[in-house]
Formats: C-alpha cells, sequence, structure tokens
C-alpha cells in the first residue's frame, strides 16, 4: 500500500493587530512517506511525551509505535498523542498509531468504526501497527480453524478501510507452523500488510532457541513476499520461570543486550526484508542501563 498524506494540524498562534486579536495561519506538518526507522519501539504508556522521545532519540529509536485508545477524538489521551507527535516531529522521528485487542477478530467493523476511523481523522500519525494476538484466547484452542478465519477477515477489512495508509501487524515468531489457506499464517499475514514485526523474544541471538533461528522463517518470507520484516525483542519482566526468563532483557545490562542486538542485525543485514529491530517497550528499555 502506498503511502498518502496525513497532514496535522499542530497549532495556531494568535497575534495582535491595532487592538484586534488575529489568528495567525495554521502550521501543518506533511508527514507524507516518512521512511521506517531501522530501530522501533512500542510505546504504550504514552503518558510522559518528552520521556519517550528523550529515549527514543538517546537510544537510536527513530520509530515509535503509540498506543491509541477508542474513540481517540474524545478522549483524554489525544492531548498526550498530540504532544508526543509534536515532539516526535522535532526529533525526526516516525509516530504509528498502535492498537489491537483478541476481541477484535469477532467483530472487526467496530474495530473500523471506533478505532481506526477516528485514530486516521487526527492526522497524526504516518501508519497504522496492530497487535492483535487472538492467540490468547480460549477459542484460539477450541476452534483454531474458525478464529484463523477472522483473524485474516479482520485484517483484510482494516486494510480496505485505511485504504492507502501503511498496515503494520505483530505476529509471534511461530506463525510458519500454522496452517492457513493452503499456505502458513505467517505468510498470509504478511501479504496482506505492508510490513510485520515479528516477536522472536529471546534474550540470545544464536543457537537454536536465540533470536536469529526464531526469526528465520519470516524473514526468509518476507523477502519472498516483498514485504520488510522487523524482529522485536522484549525489555520488561515477564516472570521467574526459565521459558519466561529467556524472553527478556530484563535483568540484564544495555550493554549486554545491545551485543546480542548487534548479533541479530549482522545474521540478517544480506536480507533485503530485513527491516531492523522493534524494543517492546518504552518503559521496560528505560529500565535497562548500565
Amino acid at each position: 500500500m502506498a503511502m498518502v498524506a496525513l497532514v496535522a494540524i499542530v497549532g495556531a498562534v494568535g497575534v495582535t493587530v491595532a487592538g484586534q486579536a488575529m489568528a495567525a495561519p495554521e502550521v501543518t506538518v506533511d508527514r507524507t512517506g516518512r521512511p521506517a526507522a531501522a530501530r522501533a519501539m512500542w510505546v504504550w504508556d504514552t503518558s510522559d511525551p518528552q520521556a519517550v522521545v528523550s529515549l527514543a532519540t538517546a537510544r537510536g529509536i527513530g520509530q515509535l509505535y503509540a498506543a491509541v485508545p477508542p474513540h481517540v477524538d474524545s478522549s483524554p489521551k489525544l492531548a498526550e498523542l498530540q504532544e508526543l507527535v509534536a515532539l516526535a516531529d522535532a526529533a525526526g522521528l516516525r509516530v504509528d498509531a498502535l492498537g489491537g485487542d483478541p476481541g477484535w477478530v469477532d467483530n472487526p467493523t467496530w474495530v473500523v468504526t471506533n478505532w481506526l476511523q477516528p485514530t486516521l481523522a487526527t492526522g497524526l500519525f504516518t501508519g497504522v501497527h496492530v497487535d492483535i494476538e487472538p492467540y490468547t484466547t480460549s477459542a484460539w484452542t477450541k476452534n483454531r480453524k474458525a478464529v484463523v478465519k477472522k483473524y485474516l477477515a479482520t485484517l483484510d477489512l482494516l486494510g480496505t478501510a485505511a485504504a492507502a495508509t501503511p498496515i503494520e501487524a505483530d505476529i509471534p515468531f511461530w506463525f510458519d507452523e500454522i496452517a492457513a489457506n493452503g499456505s502458513t499464517l505467517d505468510r498470509e499475514i504478511i501479504r496482506r500488510t505492508d510490513a510485520v514485526t515479528v516477536m522472536a523474544y529471546r534474550n540470545r541471538a544464536d543457537g537454536p532457541d536465540g533470536t536469529i533461528a526464531l526469526a528465520a522463517a519470516e524473514v526468509t518470507a518476507g523477502g519472498q513476499l516483498g514485504r520488510p520484516v522487523r524482529i522485536g525483542q522484549e525489555t520488561n519482566f515477564l516472570g521467574t520461570d526459565p521459558t519466561e526468563v529467556k524472553q527478556t532483557f530484563y535483568g540484564m545490562t544495555l550493554a549486554q543486550m545491545n551485543t546480542q542486538l548487534a548479533l541479530v542485525e549482522d545474521a540478517f543485514s544480506g536480507s533485503s526484508a530485513f527491516a531492523g529491530l522493534a524494543i517492546h517497550d518504552s518503559l521496560g528499555y528505560a529500565a535497562i542501563t548500565g
């Protein structure tokens, strides 16, 4: 899908001429075609826009996935998002609208009316980034085939409704093992979107259970289908079980994390599909130092 202009009114400054208040010309920002960055970051908590942008600029993050609630036009979060995007504009960062819920697959028309359309109407965002995760529901276990069908139909409807606005989706690394439409679910999602971020959450890059091995199938699929693939990494506390510990850089130093990220980047540097890394999320990442 091609980019279109998303022009947002940042604000207008009032001036006084001959004792009479006059409105200055509206200041606009054209975010058309703002390119994807080599590193992105999920921002679920938008309550401190300055902290988010400061973190991003300090650590080489060029793209933000900023959480947007339904009915954002009437939400108190709108002011936070306007401030975040204004600061991001000044810092040269791209901001995409982040949203998603497993229940979306049961009523995608509601999603279009109550989330997508109000979000795009703000003019704040370059693209849309969805994190739906229908596999977290009991329905996935009971009737996975039906859920997969609804999931893909949801992406189809969102893509149609978004028109030329680019849409990206988060997918787990194991979607290459799920059959769908005579293919695999990862490939069916890649076909329906402009890009994907594969959640290959491991705190080691190498080895049979490392990030590189887990993300390889999706990067290959992206190359074959002509779509960019970003690789997601986790920083939040997930639990104390060894399976949970290995999925996150929580408890490690920033230097240790950067060493592993560099190995991932190097492993996929020759792939035309590899679009960089995405860090989950701003709060967890900010807590990693040293």
